[in-house]
């Protein structure tokens, strides 16, 4: 359970916002030294809890810049360029490479559903546009395609295809993957890191490692050396946040948690709406069981 190219533990951090909606950069920095003193040693930038759907790619460059100027060579910094649009992610890609990026996140092309030989040729095209180690980003319930696993297979074979982030739960599957492939797979489902953990994957890429950092190293750590009743423990002491990030979404919740925890990091953009009164209540209970609060 050595780290990759990747790390271990990941965070898919989150994009801050001032409150007229402009990206608020110095705040970006400070969570991005946050993070990184909590034991992270990823940070995925413009990815889904980023919101790189609402942010336009001269935004994301911004943003890791300023991330890159606070903690760069303390974590590892990954850009997310996957598209639905092969030849914006090629573009993006080497965009994030002279930025200084240290590998990128592909996520499936999203909404125009292509068949498995069109995946294979956009994260094949995204690969070759630069020199950096790219993570495969499966999440069908966001993309509706997932990546089969003969396409997997196909795309092991790529030299700079190293890793993936799984959002799908297949752990059988996974696992097979693992010792078929040589990948790095990463748990992109907080509710699945001890599963996947235990089934060979080498770390996480997680939404709630913005509050529970340390917890997450201490469960990796502890199934890495056999004790499962510590990871166990562990994991049950994060199911609250789990459940609230299923109610309100990744983005709300974190961003809601962060500022009761007194780390403000704004408002969502739309779509995405900020948790109101009573979801704040429930959330605050989630926070005190979790004993953050």
């Amino acid at each position: 359970m050595s780290a990759g190219d990747f790390g271990t533990i990941g965070v898919a951090m989150v994009t801050p916002f001032a409150p007229d909606g402009s990206l608020d950069l110095d705040k970006a920095a400070e969570l991005g030294v946050h993070l990184a003193d909590k034991g992270v040693d990823c940070l995925v930038l413009a990815g889904t809890t980023g919101e790189s759907p609402t942010t336009q790619p001269a935004e994301k460059l911004e943003v890791f810049g300023a991330v890159r100027d606070a903690v760069g060579g303390r974590v590892k910094l990954v850009a997310g360029v996957g598209t639905y649009d092969t030849a914006e992610s090629v573009e993006f890609a080497q965009d994030a490479q002279k930025a200084g990026a240290d590998g990128l996140l592909v996520v499936t092309p999203y909404y125009s559903k292509p068949p498995q030989a069109g995946l294979l040729a956009h994260f094949t095209a995204v690969a070759d546009g630069t020199d950096l180690p790219v993570m495969v980003y499966d999440i069908p319930p966001r993309s509706v395609v997932d990546v089969a696993d003969e396409t997997m297979l196909r795309l092991a074979e790529h030299p700079n295809i190293v890793a993936v982030k799984d959002a799908k739960g297949d752990l059988t599957a996974g696992a097979e993957m693992i010792a078929a492939t040589g990948l790095d797979y990463y748990s992109g489902d907080d509710g699945l890191n001890l599963p996947w953990f235990a089934v060979g994957a080498v770390g996480c890429v997680s939404v709630i490692g913005h509050l529970v950092a340390d917890r997450l190293r201490d469960m990796h750590l502890a199934v890495g050396n056999g004790d499962l009743d510590k990871a166990r423990d562990l994991n049950l002491s994060m199911v609250p946040l789990y459940r609230a990030m299923g109610r309100l979404g990744g983005v709300t919740m974190v961003k809601a948690s962060l500022r009761i925890l007194g780390l403000d990091v704004g408002d969502p953009r739309l779509p995405q709406v900020s948790a109101d009164g009573p979801q704040i209540e429930a959330l605050l209970v989630d926070l005190r069981e979790a004993g953050l609060v």
